[in-house]
């Protein structure tokens, strides 16, 4: 028998199918599983001897629209096994565009994502302005993780209608169908299919809202009907759901109509939190009902709270809505320390009423009740005793002094955690719950986005070790888990040639140290167009991961090897295999 090009070999195969796992070598000719089998022999062989072996992780919403044109690793995703992301999520990105409608498209971007506007001036090269044109530009990219992509309704919107769709007016049946048109193009040319949004959260840099946001059911069906006619395979949308505690189903209704028209799998946010404590049970029982009626509904859920982090050198602290901090907000580190350290700005800073136009973000920076430090003995479901305010209970102090404290240690580095969704009363038993149920998708990493605030994308090892081997009570089968980060969301946006280990199929594959899989707390690194900055989050106890059969990672760094590349879908997808 003729060696195979590549032999992970003595490993225990999770193949991504939500079977029993085997022992099992896995063969590996140029960028396809060859062979699952015994005794395999390859002219290069991974030793995978007391680890796991699993298909790549898919991320079905990540927002590395940008990213991927500046540089040539989508990171922190690909630190955490995973081998494919769809960017274009929540109705943001850079295509289709005009010259003169990109400081449109930077300020949404900049505002719903929380990219620095130079770091989207300094890095996007703005090579294209039809959707078809983006695509072009990045077939030519090369990356450590494959990426597809959406075309985003509100690029559409303001290309379709200038300033009147930037400005958020009704269209006219005229922009409706170019509306459609310009989706269609889009999906013909390569996109999975499109994003949209409806959420008063979602606005720009200057705290408008979004130009989609208060778009009408009859637009959301002119996008669908676009996807249908490019042969796409899914849509995305972000909703409040804001009816639903009220006892109205409207948005939920305009999410089946949206499926019932595309005739592709429909991908939504699915959050438990202080918008939706309860609506969002009433959510889920109307999504596995609507799936057994057919329709392909898939609520995106996080496995934790999705995060916001707080820190002196991250982009908020709960004290950035006062004047007593906006005075020294923008100082270096080190300097801003000193002056919180000096006890009249530090009385000025705490006596002081905190006010903003984003009275979202005054509300959420408040939350000490939920709020925790990342320490050495941080955890995503922390106890109440573990939270700012419990710690101040303890000690006897106000939590707004306890927080300002934990904000000044190791040199002002610290970072206060807040899980603002799926964390109730001390616990993630919300999250475990949406997991569990056959509607829902793990996802929401974000990754490419929030560069300041969020750092989500390591959800990917926050799943496998939380909820597959740390947890007292309630954890999952690891070979359910694994089917939930490989080929479930891999079929919920249609990508049918990955996330399963099986002859034929992509060869993106994972070597895990499974009984040492470790994930360590986020750090700022500056090393963004012009000097930004982001979080990123290492981990230990990934042998090796796989892209199209080259070794990306060994032992959590980079081999250099670039074999990542523009995954094309819809139409373009079918002629190229015709």
């Amino acid at each position: 028998m003729s060696k195979f090009d590549l032999v992970i070999r003595g490993g225990t195969v999770f193949d991504g199918s939500g079977g029993e796992p085997f022992a099992a070598d896995v063969g590996v000719n140029g960028s396809i599983i060859a062979a699952v089998g015994q005794d395999l022999d390859g002219k290069e062989v991974i030793d995978a001897k007391g680890c796991i072996v699993t298909p790549g992780f898919v991320d079905p919403h990540t927002h590395y629209d940008g990213q991927i044109t500046w540089e040539n690793r989508l990171s922190p995703s690909s630190d955490h096994g995973v081998t494919t992301v769809v960017m274009g999520n929540c109705a943001v990105g850079f295509a289709p565009c005009r010259k003169e409608d990109r400081q449109i498209m930077i300020e949404v971007m900049s505002g719903v994502e929380d990219i620095p506007e130079v770091v989207i001036t300094d890095g996007v090269p703005w090579k294209w302005e039809t959707f078809p044109e983006y695509l072009d530009f990045l077939e030519k990219r090369e990356s450590d993780i494959d990426f597809a992509t959406l075309v985003p309704h509100g690029a559409v919107r303001v290309y379709a209608m200038g300033k009147r769709g930037a400005d958020r007016e009704l269209p006219f049946i005229d922009d409706l169908r170019e509306m459609t048109r310009l989706v269609r193009e889009g999906v013909e040319a390569g996109a999975l299919g499109v994003s949209s949004s409806r959420t008063m959260a979602h606005r720009d840099n200057k705290g408008r809202l979004a130009p989609v946001e208060t778009s009408g059911d009859a637009e959301l069906l002119a996008l669908a009907r676009g996807v249908k006619e490019g042969g796409g395979s899914c849509f995305e949308l972000v909703a409040d759901f804001n009816d639903v505690e009220l006892g109205g189903l409207s948005e939920f209704e305009i999410i089946r109509k949206v499926a019932e028209v595309s005739d592709c799998p429909v991908n939504f946010t699915l959050v438990q939190g202080p918008h939706m404590p309860d609506g969002w049970r009433v959510i889920l029982t109307e999504t596995e009902k609507a799936r057994k009626e057919g329709l392909e509904l898939f609520g995106n859920v996080s496995p934790r709270g999705v995060g916001m982090c707080f820190g002196l050198n991250l982009s908020f602290i709960p004290f950035s809505f006062c004047d007593a901090y906006r005075e020294i907000a923008n100082l270096p580190l080190e300097e801003k320390v000193a002056r919180m350290r000096d006890p009249e700005v530090r009385k000025a800073i705490l006596s002081a009423k905190m006010e903003d136009a984003n009275h979202t973000m005054v509300w959420l920076a408040g939350m000490f009740d939920k709020m925790v430090p990342m320490d050495d003995s941080f955890t995503y479901e922390p106890t109440p005793e573990q939270t700012v305010e419990g710690r101040a209970k303890a000690q006897g102090r106000d939590p707004r002094e306890v927080a300002y404290d934990l904000l000044l240690e190791e040199d002002g580095n610290r970072i206060l955690y807040l899980p603002v969704t799926n964390y109730v009363d001390g616990t993630l038993d919300v999250a475990r719950e949406m997991i569990d149920s056959d509607a829902t998708v793990i996802s929401l990493g974000d990754g490419g986005a929030h560069y300041g605030l969020i750092c989500d994308a390591s959800y990917t090892t926050f799943t496998l070790t939380h909820w597959g081997r740390d947890r007292k009570e309630g954890r999952f089968p690891l070979n359910r888990l694994i089917n939930e980060l490989t080929r479930r969301p891999a079929l919920a946006v249609g990508l049918t040639d990955r996330g399963l280990i099986k002859p034929g199929m992509k060869a993106d594959l994972n070597v895990i140290d499974f009984d040492n899989l470790t994930l360590h707390n986020p750090v700022v690194r500056n090393d963004l167009p012009h000097g930004g900055r982001r979080m990123v989050q290492k981990v230990d106890g990934y042998v090796a991961t796989m892209v199209s059969g080259q070794v990306t990672y060994r032992n959590g760094e980079p081999t250099g090897a670039l074999p990542g590349r523009l995954v094309r879908g819809g139409s373009a997808k079918q002629s190229k295999a015709a």
